[in-house]
């Protein structure tokens, strides 16, 4: 682990049980809160894709949208917001997938990537499962956007996301 990661690490804390017994709960409201940890995390999501031209950063409500903001104004790159169902005014692409339990939807407006063939970064706080991940990826796709990679800041490497995301650039900043 480098020192930057290793920074960035001691401002994730673990909550034990939370939200339910038996699971460890990373965290990240202490690294948004620190002036000084934040833009160093933000700099770290950017790294593999600096050099990449991205045009868009698109990322899934709400916590992606705090990482994912951020690293699009460090890339002079827009922001794609990804929304829950009924969330976005205007005209919808929509993509439902499968939850542990259940079913969801995402939507991102039709209109997001005028341009065809733009680059995408996404970004999200946490890689567990990756079936968010993978429904807002494909709905980016849809719209005509190419993906040029994903940009997690944590992944839980013991629940597999990566799988669900074969085919696509993935960088973890910290790996659990």
């Amino acid at each position: 682990m480098d020192e930057k990661t290793a920074y960035i690490k001691t401002h994730i804390r673990d909550i034990p049980d939370w939200p339910k017994k038996g699971i460890l709960f990373r965290d990240i409201t202490p690294l948004l809160a620190d002036a000084k940890a934040f833009p160093v995390a933000i700099k770290t999501l950017t790294e593999g894709f600096k050099d990449e031209n991205i045009d868009y950063v698109a990322a899934v409500e709400a916590r992606g949208f705090i990482f994912g903001s951020a690293v699009a104004e460090a890339l002079g790159a827009g922001f794609i917001p990804i929304r829950k169902k009924g969330k976005l005014p205007a005209e919808t692409e929509a993509v439902t997938y499968d939850l542990e339990y259940g079913q969801d939807t995402l939507e991102v407006h039709k209109d997001a990537i005028p341009k065809a063939d733009s680059t995408v970064l996404m970004v999200d706080d946490l890689l567990a499962t990756g079936g968010t991940m993978a429904a807002a990826c494909h709905l980016i796709e849809k719209i005509g956007g190419n993906i040029a990679g994903i940009s997690f800041l944590i992944e839980l490497t013991d629940l597999k996301g990566r799988e669900k995301l074969s085919g696509y650039d993935i960088e973890t900043v910290i790996s659990y």
